[in-house]
């Protein structure tokens, strides 16, 4: 399932109106019911509608989103159970609302920068090489039409392989995908500069963000971690926590794990261990969580911009090569000619 910047203002506008409504003190059955009679969000009804099932079942809220599969990301569930058990649901929920509110503006931009570069893209596909749009156009005139085969055959293959990749990298790059191909991703992105920043700086916002809600509710740190690296998104940082088991049960800390792993920035390790040993590690998460997700999303939109001027800069080189190629064999063929 592609997952649009339309949906995530749906999902958005959902939290928002549901902590809203928390907030005001409205029952969470009465909330979601409520929400699921808003015909803005008439596409959420039968899973609101199911939530509300279960919950009237007698079933916690977190009982209730696991039940409804496919639904919520692991990163909703896990803020939102530890907001339950925090009696934070309501600052969760718009917390939630913010981050996809984001979340969604930021594809929108990310999209309209890259249309004028995709229509640039089938232009150039369309017209070059020049010798195959000039016998396509010959053999149309001379109504010669297997003159024509040879454009329409290499159109339909190139344009094949440009939408066959784009729609491959829509879909690879939804998040509710399985864990494994979410490690393939992942590998993949680290090789690719500036996004892997960004892919790296979300990850970190969205772990920060559930350790800190995850702590807030009483849940230990040692339990909070892995939690919290399971909501992150990251399978690598899912990896790395669970090697922690040991040393936080022998007596050290995660500040000091922290610090000996080379995957977190000095940023995120400083910080942390400032939180620690200053008994407001809320705090000091929050800032992280609020930091991580802002550069994240300016590095995303660096990567976008930077993709723009490269493809950009691709297109001239091929134009400036097949217009000269153009005219020198046309001269050449001219010189030929006398």
């Amino acid at each position: 399932m592609i997952i649009t910047p339309a949906q995530l203002n749906r999902r958005a506008e959902l939290y928002h109106q549901l902590g809203a409504m928390i907030a005001a003190g409205v029952p969470l059955i009465q909330a979601l019911e409520m929400a699921g009679n808003n015909a803005a969000l008439r596409a959420s009804r039968k899973t609101i509608s199911a939530l509300v099932a279960h919950l009237k079942d007698g079933l916690t809220f977190h009982d209730s989103m696991v039940r409804v599969h496919g639904w919520m990301p692991d990163f909703d569930v896990a803020l939102l159970s530890a907001g339950e058990h925090s009696g934070r649901l309501d600052s969760t929920f718009k917390q939630l609302g913010t981050y996809y509110a984001m979340h969604a503006e930021i594809i929108r931009q990310t999209i309209y920068g890259m249309i004028r570069t995709v229509l640039t893209l089938h232009v150039l596909i369309l017209v070059f090489p020049i010798r195959l749009l000039t016998m396509f156009v010959l053999g149309i005139m001379n109504s010669n039409y297997g003159q024509c085969l040879p454009f329409i055959i290499e159109k339909i293959t190139l344009f094949g392989l440009f939408y066959g990749i784009a729609f491959f990298l829509f879909f690879a790059c939804q998040g509710n995908r399985g864990e494994n191909w979410r490690s393939i991703i992942e590998s993949i992105s680290q090789i690719i500069p500036i996004y892997r920043t960004a892919h790296k700086y979300l990850a970190l916002s969205r772990l920060s963000a559930a350790l800190e809600s995850l702590i807030s509710s009483g849940v230990s740190i040692v339990k909070s971690w892995p939690l919290a690296a399971a909501a992150s998104g990251s399978p690598h940082v899912k990896r790395v926590v669970s090697t922690w088991e040991a040393p936080l049960e022998t007596g050290s800390t995660p500040a000091e794990l922290v610090k000996q792993t080379r995957y977190f920035p000095d940023m995120f390790a400083n910080l942390y261990h400032t939180g620690e040993i200053s008994g407001k590690l809320d705090e000091s998460l929050m800032r992280l969580q609020v930091y991580f997700r802002d550069e994240g999303f300016r590095a995303l939109q660096m990567f976008t911009k930077v993709l723009n001027g490269t493809i950009y800069g691709l297109v001239a080189i091929i134009v400036a090569y097949n217009v000269v190629s153009f005219w020198v064999g046309y001269f050449n063929a001219a010189m030929n000619g006398f």
